[in-house]
């Protein structure tokens, strides 16, 4: 690009295409592709996000860029036949944001700019048939030449509620409280039934609340309508809401948004007017059919704010036969061309379409699995492709557990199934109380009329979110699947009233705190908690349903996929299991071997004494009948182990934690041991057991005697440890199974602390295994920044490396999670210092360029060495494709998330070699 190029910020739809997004954001991109398929859009103009980066950064809009607008105004007054804000027959635009990804409602649009006080009047006898073309080039309703000034005093008050709000942070309440005023005063609850003489009252209302808010009166200009309009959605970028919303879903902060200007067309000019939303397959199951919402006389804010209850898609056939075949027809070729499910906004000015916007629509887990399977089937895109088109987080929802229900338990409402899931908790009706209780540990429903951008926090913090307005394509439906949540929708039995901290249904009362269910896929709504099942994806991978005997289209698509995944991945799943249970779960499925076994889980329970008899040894004799009882049981933990895993490797942790971790807390031990002497009885035992717990005491035990350091100070304990692996492993292979494990040694950060375990673990397993063919590889935990940091050194003793991300994440950024993470990373995540919590994701920058020398050194001293990782982030997608680019063989994670590793491993390897399909 030239630098003239970059200081181009203004385009014309016929300028752009689909691929733009970057520069013309995802709206901008997307009305640019369908103008130069020739489809029915409102001319109009795109300021590219370029242009938001620079007023962003410094406070004001680039050189040039206002006369570009003027020159792309001016052009699109010359095609439409009409001046902005013209008192006699105005041109009318829409400011629209349009982001790289989409951000549904988070970022700001005004509808209807140009209109004032003059041109008001204008709009009315232009719309009314007196004056000039329409927005299609036509000529207007010639029967209608008394004006409609319903329609135009609608649009005005629109304006100034939007304009208002978005613009000077005018609170939205306000608008909204004087529109139901009105409404009572007229004795309804519909707006449609306001007429013009209400509507023009409402506007001077409108505009007292404006001014008493900002200072100044409502801007007639509207040129400076049209340029404040552009600066509010450039600054919307960085609202609260829109930070929240991406770093949720880990949208880069420094991408910008594209503004889109629009010329208007109507949807509210009449009955044979209405807007809509329109799905090419169903975004809640992925099956193929018409889906959508239409409201007649309405504008687009009106389908998505749910403020209206819409009807099906279908009815428009029966309304307006040509525009629905119309736009059938333009769903085909939209879902062809991009070929995806299309996610279609539409208006209908007066029996004309118009197409406002389409985008590759959000659906749910079970859509995106259904509908990247159907598309293979029909040619459109590869298995490849279809495995790029799911991910891991989405396999995660299908995998939660959905409602039992053993007998017909009636519901107490049914709404619309917005986002499937099951979902039950405390009723809370503002977002405030749903972080709040959220926020201590309780399961909350979001309960409100509809849902607006501000909601964000709390559809965040809840388990599911129930509203009385809005269909599927409403506020919450759409935010609401982009996040996996459950969600009902235009549950119009229920009457909410918020400030009461109430709903009421059928006579019944609920209130705040009393607990609801919700099933997001059939849409009704239960009193109490129902009980749940697992899901049939769990069931498959299970093995109790098989994919080619059932009659269910999630399961064999999940089942194809996943194949295919499992063909096309290098890094090879497996589990962190410490029982013979876990481990055979985790078989199931899918995994590969254990990547963790922590032998520590095995000296609780009934075990704590056989511990405490080891600490509190006093001789070595002592010491050694400790162990040899602690022997046959860790023996046998093992042999169960190996025999689930039936050959797969397991590699087993020697004893991590200190010792004494496995005692009483001092404070406790202590009372126990004054209260006690107070009442004369014999606390020898006990003194003993106190002196050894102030002995062992450390005040930081993540850094103190642990791990390696333990075993080399006591005597025995990992040499006991050792024999117990390699006598299991040459019991089941004698039984005729087999048995491969490998033993970690965790916290080295010396190569000598680690030869010296080496070679008395040798010994043992020489010893032990004899001629049984069992072979023992011995390693070590990468955890401690040094040991990543010498790993060349380490590498010569280690026949393989097991990266420890939990600690080597707490040692790398120098805090503990146990007190950190409730501490303060609430503000880092506010602040935006973390985009994510370093647990939950790998950090790539600071802990990723650890594990990234670690790896590249220590391949470079041993070309064989093995390389796994067994932390948490073992399960998490975005660092499963990580572990992937650097290069390791396998991951491990707990057993549920083991299908989660399988997918995303499979992604990363086809994100790595490219696809012919894209």
């Amino acid at each position: 690009m030239t630098a003239h190029e970059t200081d181009k910020y203004v385009y014309d739809f016929a300028e752009g295409n689909k691929d733009l997004k970057d520069l013309l954001g995802g709206k901008g991109a997307n009305l640019a592709e369908m103008t130069n398929l020739g489809l029915p859009v409102p001319p109009g103009f795109t300021i590219t996000t370029g242009a938001c980066q620079a007023y962003l950064a410094t406070g004001r809009e680039p050189d040039g860029l206002a006369g570009q607008i003027e020159a792309h105004l001016q052009a699109l007054e010359r095609e439409m036949g009409r001046r902005l804000g013209d008192p006699d027959d105005p041109l009318l635009v829409s400011v629209r944001s349009g982001a790289r990804f989409s951000m549904p409602g988070m970022m700001e649009t005004v509808l209807n700019v140009g209109l004032n006080d003059r041109s008001v009047v204008g709009l009315a006898r232009q719309a009314g048939g007196s004056a000039g073309p329409t927005a299609s080039g036509g000529s207007a309703d010639p029967t209608a030449s008394g004006g409609n000034d319903r329609f135009a005093w609608d649009s005005y008050r629109r304006l100034i509620q939007m304009f208002g709000k978005t613009v000077c942070e005018v609170p939205g309440e306000e608008f909204e409280h004087a529109l139901d005023e009105a409404k009572r005063a007229k004795g309804t609850h519909d707006d449609l039934d306001l007429d013009a003489d209400d509507l023009r009252g409402l506007v001077e209302t409108y505009k007292k609340i404006f001014a008493e808010h900002t200072g100044r009166e409502f801007p007639q200009e509207p040129r400076e309508q049209l340029d404040l309009a552009i600066r509010a959605v450039f600054e919307s970028w960085n609202a609260e809401r829109a930070i929240l919303y991406r770093r949720q879903e880990r949208i880069p902060a420094d991408l910008g948004t594209a503004v889109n200007v629009v010329a208007m067309v109507f949807g509210n000019l009449g009955p044979d007017s209405g807007t809509g939303v329109a799905f090419t397959r169903d975004p809640g199951s992925g099956a193929q059919g018409i889906y959508g919402d239409y409201l007649a006389n309405a504008q687009g804010e009106d389908v998505v704010a749910g403020i209206r209850n819409t009807v099906p898609l279908q009815e428009l056939e029966r309304l307006d036969k040509t525009s629905y075949d119309q736009l059938l027809d333009i769903m085909a070729r939209l879902e062809g061309h991009y070929q995806d499910l299309c996610d279609i906004e539409f208006t209908i000015e007066r029996g004309k379409l118009w197409m406002l916007q389409t985008r590759v629509g959000k659906r749910t887990a079970a859509a995106a699995f259904v509908i990247a399977g159907q598309l293979v089937d029909e040619g459109l895109i590869d298995l490849d492709e279809a495995l790029h088109r799911v991910n891991g987080a989405q396999l995660a929802q299908l995998m939660f557990p959905r409602f039992q229900l053993d007998h017909d338990v009636p519901p107490v409402a049914r709404g619309i199934g917005a986002s499937p899931g099951a979902a039950s908790g405390a009723v809370v009706f503002t977002s405030a109380r749903a972080v709040e209780l959220a926020a201590e540990g309780k399961a909350v429903i979001l309960v409100r009329r509809e849902t607006n951008p501000d909601d964000l926090n709390g559809m965040i913090a809840a388990q599911g979110i129930l509203t009385s307005r809005g269909g599927k394509t409403s506020h919450a439906a759409v935010v609401a699947r982009g996040m996996g949540k459950t969600c009902v929708s235009g549950a119009d039995e229920i009457e909410v009233n918020v400030p009461a901290k109430r709903f009421t249904v059928g006579g019944r009362t609920v209130s705040e705190g009393d607990v609801v269910s919700i099933d997001g896929t059939t849409g009704k709504v239960y009193l109490g908690e129902v009980p749940v099942v697992p899901s049939e994806v769990v069931q498959y991978f299970e093995g109790s349903l098989d994919p080619a005997h059932v009659d269910n289209a999630l399961v064999r698509a999940v089942h194809r996929i996943m194949t295919h995944a499992d063909a096309r991945r290098r890094l090879a799943v497996r589990t962190n299991a410490d029982t013979g249970a876990d481990a055979a779960r985790a078989r199931r499925f899918g995994a590969e071997g254990i990547g963790l076994c922590r032998t520590e889980h095995m000296f609780l329970g009934d075990r704590r004494e056989l511990v405490e008899r080891l600490i509190l040894a006093a001789t070595d004799t002592d010491r050694t009948d400790a162990l040899a009882a602690l022997l046959p049981l860790q023996r046998q933990d093992f042999v169960e182990i190996f025999r689930e895993m039936a050959g797969l490797p397991v590699t087993v942790r020697l004893i991590d934690p200190p010792l004494h971790e496995f005692l009483p807390p001092l404070e406790q031990l202590a009372v126990n041991v004054a209260v006690a002497q107070e009442r004369g009885e014999d606390v020898a035992k006990e003194e003993a057991l106190l002196a050894a717990v102030r002995r062992m005491h450390e005040e930081n035990p993540m850094l103190g005697l642990r791990g390696v350091r333990l075993g080399l100070v006591i005597p025995g304990l990992f040499a006991m440890q050792v024999r117990a692996i390699a006598e299991a492993a040459v019991a089941v292979t004698r039984d005729g199974g087999a048995a491969c494990p490998e033993i970690m040694v965790p916290l080295v950060g010396a190569v000598q602390e680690l030869e010296t375990v080496r070679a008395e673990a040798e010994k043992i397993i020489a010893e032990v295994v004899g001629d049984s063919g069992v072979e023992v590889l011995i390693g070590t935990m990468i955890e401690v920044p040094r040991a990543a940091l010498t790993a060349g050194q380490i590498a010569e003793a280690a026949q393989f490396f097991s990266f420890g991300t939990n600690d080597l994440t707490q040692m790398g950024w120098g805090f503990s999670r146990d007190d950190v993470e409730g501490a303060f990373f609430w503000r880092y995540l506010e602040l935006g210092i973390f985009g994510i919590s370093p647990f939950e994701s790998i950090d790539r920058d600071g802990v990723g360029r650890l594990i990234r020398i670690a790896a590249e050194e220590g391949r470079a001293a041993r070309p064989g060495l093995k390389l796994g990782v067994c932390g948490e982030h073992g399960g998490d997608p975005d660092s499963v494709h990580f572990f992937h680019e650097v290069g390791l063989d396998y991951v491990s994670c707990s057993p549920f998330r083991v299908p989660v590793a399988r997918l995303e491993a499979g992604r990363a390897a086809i994100e790595t070699t490219g696809s012919d399909s894209r």
